[in-house]
Protein backbone atom coordinates (compact mmCIF):
# COMPACT_ATOMS: atom_id res chain seq x y z
CA UNK A 1 0.00 0.00 0.00
CA UNK A 2 1.05 3.27 -0.98
CA UNK A 3 2.43 6.54 1.92
CA UNK A 4 -0.54 8.09 0.44
CA UNK A 5 -3.58 5.50 0.74
CA UNK A 6 -1.70 4.87 4.29
CA UNK A 7 -2.50 8.11 5.18
CA UNK A 8 -6.39 8.59 3.58
CA UNK A 9 -7.14 5.36 5.59
CA UNK A 10 -5.15 6.43 9.03
CA UNK A 11 -7.02 9.95 8.25
CA UNK A 12 -10.27 8.08 7.76
CA UNK A 13 -9.79 5.21 10.83
CA UNK A 14 -9.31 8.57 13.04
CA UNK A 15 -12.28 10.60 12.10
CA UNK A 16 -14.74 7.58 12.72
CA UNK A 17 -13.48 7.00 15.94
CA UNK A 18 -13.00 10.06 17.35
CA UNK A 19 -16.97 11.04 15.49
CA UNK A 20 -18.39 7.43 17.43
CA UNK A 21 -16.59 9.08 20.81
CA UNK A 22 -17.79 12.41 20.23
CA UNK A 23 -21.41 10.84 18.78
CA UNK A 24 -21.70 8.91 22.03
CA UNK A 25 -21.25 11.40 24.41
CA UNK A 26 -24.44 13.56 22.39
CA UNK A 27 -26.69 11.02 22.45
CA UNK A 28 -25.97 11.09 26.44
CA UNK A 29 -27.07 14.66 26.35
CA UNK A 30 -30.23 13.54 24.98
CA UNK A 31 -30.51 10.10 27.06
CA UNK A 32 -29.64 11.48 30.36
CA UNK A 33 -29.89 15.30 30.39
CA UNK A 34 -29.77 15.92 33.74
CA UNK A 35 -26.39 13.91 33.88
CA UNK A 36 -25.17 16.26 31.15
CA UNK A 37 -26.68 19.56 33.35
CA UNK A 38 -24.31 17.96 36.18
CA UNK A 39 -21.20 17.70 33.94
CA UNK A 40 -21.77 21.01 32.25
CA UNK A 41 -21.99 22.80 36.13
CA UNK A 42 -18.91 20.99 37.63
CA UNK A 43 -16.92 20.91 34.86
CA UNK A 44 -17.49 24.38 33.07
CA UNK A 45 -19.00 25.76 35.46
CA UNK A 46 -22.72 26.60 34.06
CA UNK A 47 -24.94 25.40 36.57
CA UNK A 48 -28.75 25.53 36.59
CA UNK A 49 -29.00 24.17 32.57
CA UNK A 50 -32.61 23.08 31.85
CA UNK A 51 -33.01 20.19 29.46
CA UNK A 52 -34.14 22.61 26.90
CA UNK A 53 -30.77 24.17 26.57
CA UNK A 54 -29.27 20.83 26.84
CA UNK A 55 -31.38 19.50 24.23
CA UNK A 56 -30.42 22.35 22.32
CA UNK A 57 -26.19 21.94 22.19
CA UNK A 58 -27.10 18.12 21.41
CA UNK A 59 -29.12 18.88 18.22
CA UNK A 60 -26.31 21.83 17.59
CA UNK A 61 -23.27 19.15 18.55
CA UNK A 62 -25.37 16.45 16.22
CA UNK A 63 -24.82 18.88 12.97
CA UNK A 64 -21.56 19.33 13.74
CA UNK A 65 -20.62 15.97 14.19
CA UNK A 66 -22.85 15.17 10.64
CA UNK A 67 -20.55 17.66 8.92
CA UNK A 68 -17.30 16.36 10.42
CA UNK A 69 -18.12 12.76 9.23
CA UNK A 70 -19.26 13.98 5.95
CA UNK A 71 -16.27 16.11 5.09
CA UNK A 72 -18.40 18.85 4.77
CA UNK A 73 -17.02 22.51 5.88
CA UNK A 74 -14.24 20.73 6.73
CA UNK A 75 -12.02 24.31 8.34
CA UNK A 76 -15.37 24.53 10.36
CA UNK A 77 -16.58 21.03 11.27
CA UNK A 78 -12.70 19.80 11.95
CA UNK A 79 -12.24 23.19 13.82
CA UNK A 80 -15.29 22.76 16.13
CA UNK A 81 -14.93 19.07 16.92
CA UNK A 82 -11.32 19.51 17.62
CA UNK A 83 -12.58 23.07 19.82
CA UNK A 84 -15.02 20.91 21.67
CA UNK A 85 -13.01 18.29 22.72
CA UNK A 86 -10.30 20.39 23.64
CA UNK A 87 -12.75 22.29 26.01
CA UNK A 88 -13.66 19.30 27.41
CA UNK A 89 -10.21 17.73 28.01
CA UNK A 90 -8.83 20.52 29.13
CA UNK A 91 -11.73 21.94 31.98
CA UNK A 92 -11.53 18.55 33.55
CA UNK A 93 -7.69 19.19 34.75
CA UNK A 94 -7.97 18.76 38.59
CA UNK A 95 -8.77 15.08 37.17
CA UNK A 96 -5.62 15.23 35.87
CA UNK A 97 -3.79 16.32 39.15
CA UNK A 98 -4.64 13.31 41.20
CA UNK A 99 -4.90 10.53 38.58
CA UNK A 100 -5.05 7.54 40.69
CA UNK A 101 -8.08 8.18 42.44
CA UNK A 102 -10.99 6.73 40.82
CA UNK A 103 -11.58 7.13 38.20
CA UNK A 104 -9.65 9.77 36.90
CA UNK A 105 -7.27 7.65 35.12
CA UNK A 106 -9.93 7.13 32.25
CA UNK A 107 -9.82 11.03 31.86
CA UNK A 108 -6.41 10.77 30.38
CA UNK A 109 -7.67 9.21 27.73
CA UNK A 110 -8.83 12.12 26.28
CA UNK A 111 -5.35 12.97 25.26
CA UNK A 112 -5.01 10.62 22.23
CA UNK A 113 -8.26 11.70 21.28
CA UNK A 114 -7.40 15.53 21.13
CA UNK A 115 -4.22 14.28 19.53
CA UNK A 116 -6.13 13.03 17.06
CA UNK A 117 -8.28 15.75 16.42
CA UNK A 118 -5.30 17.99 16.19
CA UNK A 119 -3.89 15.86 13.48
CA UNK A 120 -7.34 15.74 11.84
CA UNK A 121 -7.62 19.46 11.30
CA UNK A 122 -3.91 20.00 10.82
CA UNK A 123 -4.41 17.28 7.82
CA UNK A 124 -8.01 18.19 6.96
CA UNK A 125 -7.07 18.55 3.20
CA UNK A 126 -5.84 14.87 3.13
CA UNK A 127 -8.75 13.50 4.37
CA UNK A 128 -10.46 12.31 1.47
CA UNK A 129 -11.92 9.02 1.78
CA UNK A 130 -15.69 8.18 1.88
CA UNK A 131 -16.68 11.91 2.34
CA UNK A 132 -19.72 13.82 0.52
CA UNK A 133 -17.43 17.32 -0.64
CA UNK A 134 -13.65 17.08 -1.00
CA UNK A 135 -13.05 20.61 -0.06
Amino acid sequence: MSTANKLKYSLFILRVSVFFVMLMWTINKFLNPEGAARIFTKFYSIPGLESVLIFSVAILQLFILVFFFAGVLKKYSYGLVLLMHAGSTFSTYQQYLNPFQSPNLLFFAAWPMLAACVVLFLFRDEDKLFQLRNK
